[in-house]
């Protein structure tokens, strides 16, 4: 790790821009934060699991590829992930003695991460800079195609379902609640079942079929854990993420249980199940309420 200097939110911004044309870089950058300001940092490690799976999966889309790539990259996705790296930097650098005004209240929940880390604290952290990031860059993502924007809302619902698997298990899974933290666990490979985006979404950027055509082809899992899990739940998810993470803004993202971000009410039939088959009514059941 380079000698650090400046503020905090300088010498984080500075790390960001020298990687910000290079995705490996950006993989490099991001391993480096979970090693600490001086190098080690072994109750952080296991944490980077979830963030480097998530970040490799980005990079094999060519989301993250520069402009100037063939095809270049995504300018949403580029700026939600040096949105990411950006917070874990600037509390990084914190937590090695640099100081000076925060660049986001996200700061905040990486620190309490770095001072106690856990399952329900790395979420709150991440989850925090990630729906800050969706906030901060609705223009940008209604540039992007119809398909892609559907799946910017499929990402957003479940990484916040991850999230309440660990900290609101009755509300995420109901009367199977007992299951909650460990399979929401980042640290273990259980929780993949729900962060594994590359069985959801396009494996390459930009998609180039229409919307129909990957809903038609969703994978079985994935259709299970949408309709008949994630689905029933969605307008509690959504209001519980808002108060968790302090970010009200998150409620303007779901309507009626219909997510929003980027994406007309008047098209909400493509969140709905249709005929509930026997897999989407089998789990939905399973995780009722008692």
């Amino acid at each position: 790790m380079r000698p650090m200097a400046g503020t905090a939110a300088e010498w984080a911004a500075t790390q960001v821009a020298g990687v910000r044309d290079h995705p490996r870089g950006r993989m490099a950058l991001l391993s480096r934060t979970y090693h600490g300001p001086v190098g080690r940092a072994p109750r952080h490690l296991p944490f980077r699991r979830a963030a480097m799976s998530f970040m490799y999966w980005q990079i094999e889309r060519g989301v993250l590829n520069p402009p100037d790539a063939a095809p270049p990259g995504s300018r949403w996705w580029r700026e939600v992930n040096d949105r990411l790296l950006r917070d874990g930097c600037e509390a990084m650098a914190r937590s090695g003695g640099l100081r000076g005004e925060q660049s986001s209240p996200a700061i905040d929940l990486w620190s309490a991460f770095i001072s106690a880390p856990t399952s329900w604290s790395w979420y709150r952290a991440h989850n925090a800079s990630i729906v800050s990031a969706y906030l901060d860059n609705r223009d940008l993502a209604e540039l992007e195609s119809a398909t892609e924007r559907f799946f910017l809302n499929v990402v957003l619902l479940r990484v916040l379902y991850a999230h309440a698997l660990v900290a609101a298990p009755r509300l995420s899974l109901g009367r199977l609640a007992v299951l909650g933290r460990a399979i929401g666990d980042p640290r273990l490979g259980m929780a993949g079942i729900f962060l594994s985006l590359g069985r959801v979404l396009p494996d390459r950027y930009p998609p180039d079929e229409d919307l129909q055509v990957y809903l038609a082809d969703e994978h079985g899992l994935g259709r299970m854990l949408d309709y008949g899990v994630i689905q029933p739940r969605l307008q509690q998810l959504y209001e519980w993420s808002a108060l968790e993470l302090g970010l009200p803004g998150l409620r303007g993202l779901i309507r009626d249980g219909n997510p929003t971000y980027a994406w007309s009410y008047e098209e909400r039939h493509v969140w709905a199940s249709g005929h509930a088959s026997l897999p989407v009514r089998v789990p939905r059941r399973a995780t009722s309420p008692r």
